[in-house]
């Protein structure tokens, strides 16, 4: 079950008071969930070299705040100080199926705003130092007490400190703070530094929710836009001579506008487009670029599998998004009704997509889907 309340409020006075404008400090936000990872499993999970993971040093080599990625080895985690570092894994949503299932708590916010879940374990007085982020994240207390110190708003000029390649405030001002227990949850949003230090050991889960710059989405979608247009699609020139050889006048600016305005508005390609953005794989270590064909097998055995109308999951790696006439699934674009895609993306468990498939061109999209493996008929949350 989701979320339907954040503490004393709803989900309307959530959005409406701190929703990317202040911080939110929830006891017992989730009194009954217990964190399914130990210090030492979630070690074991940086050591696989397909897991994203990082070591945080306070001090190194004389130098402070220095990062050391993974993957790791035993020898590694031996040799580390007794305090002063904290080890960061990177989307432990993907390979723990109790991870997985704490998304169930935020089905509030869109799936395709999702980054990842991050496992954090710190020993006693450890942090990666005040920092701040450019997306929403809720910080979930696993296991021991984290001291949180709220400080202030940030942008890309706030000073941070040199010779460290992490973004370490060089003035941080707190203004609240506020210990952590287990089942507590804090909600931060971008722009607001935050520093976060262990009151002996601690676990912290950190639910991201990503939010592109403008420079991100402009430059991919300029690139999309460009493998679209023809070497036909040209300025022109206004049909008067020019009195004034040297000067680029009001008129031929406003051409030069309009042709660009041209190429960019075109509302159904900005809806495609951003399906495709925002659906890309944030880690596909083991898949080729571009989309993999199944072979005639595979589908057949996918279509085998659903003609019993089992439930579908959708694979935790996996992001799902629609728009009306498009399924969006991996940054891969597919023609599907409006109802279909609904049943395959508002729900990480697919109870009754059977009863929206009215065509063998659907079936065989949700075979593909199968094949590929970004549809599963195991729930993913379950060990």
């Amino acid at each position: 079950m989701k979320l339907t309340r954040l503490g004393h409020l709803s989900l309307d006075q959530f959005f409406a008071e701190y929703w990317q404008k202040k911080p939110l400090l929830i006891r017992q936000a989730l009194p009954d969930w217990q964190s399914p990872l130990s210090p030492d499993e979630l070690a074991g999970l940086a050591m696989e070299p397909e897991v994203e993971s990082r070591i945080v040093l306070e001090q190194h080599n004389a130098k402070p705040w220095q990062l050391r990625h993974g993957p790791f080895t035993e020898s590694d985690f031996q040799t580390l100080p007794e305090n002063g570092w904290t080890l960061l894994v990177q989307a432990v949503d993907h390979w723990v199926p109790e991870v997985t299932a704490l998304l169930d708590q935020f089905r509030f916010i869109p799936n395709w705003r999702l980054d990842d879940i991050m496992v954090s374990y710190a020993p006693d007085g450890a942090s990666v130092g005040p920092h701040f982020d450019q997306y929403d994240v809720f910080l979930i207390q696993g296991t021991g007490t984290r001291r949180w110190h709220l400080g202030q708003h940030c942008d890309e000029q706030t000073e941070r400190l040199a010779d460290t390649p992490l973004n370490i405030l060089a003035d941080f001002k707190t203004a609240e703070t506020y210990d952590l227990e287990p089942g507590d949850l804090l909600y931060v949003p971008p722009g607001v530094a935050h520093w976060g230090i262990a009151i002996g050991e601690a676990m912290t889960y950190s639910v991201g929710f990503r939010a592109p710059s403008a420079r991100e989405l402009l430059d991919d979608y300029v690139a999309e836009i460009c493998t679209r247009l023809t070497e036909d699609q040209r300025f022109t020139d206004a049909a008067q001579p020019s009195e004034r050889a040297g000067h680029i006048d009001a008129v031929t600016l406003a051409r030069v506008r309009q042709l660009m305005l041209e190429a960019f508005e075109q509302p159904e390609m900005l809806g495609r487009w951003f399906g495709q953005y925002m659906t890309a794989k944030k880690y596909a270590l083991d898949e080729e670029p571009g989309l993999r064909e199944p072979s005639d097998d595979e589908l057949e055995e996918a279509a085998l599998v659903l003609s019993t109308g089992p439930v579908l999951y959708q694979a935790p790696d996996s992001r799902f998004a629609y728009i009306d006439g498009a399924l969006f699934v991996n940054g891969e674009q597919f023609d599907c009704p409006m109802g279909l895609a609904s049943a395959l993306c508002d729900n990480l468990e697919i109870a009754h997509w059977a009863e929206q498939v009215t065509n063998e061109q659907q079936h065989r999209l949700v075979a593909r889907l199968v094949a590929l493996e970004w549809l599963w008929t195991e729930d993913p949350r379950q060990p």
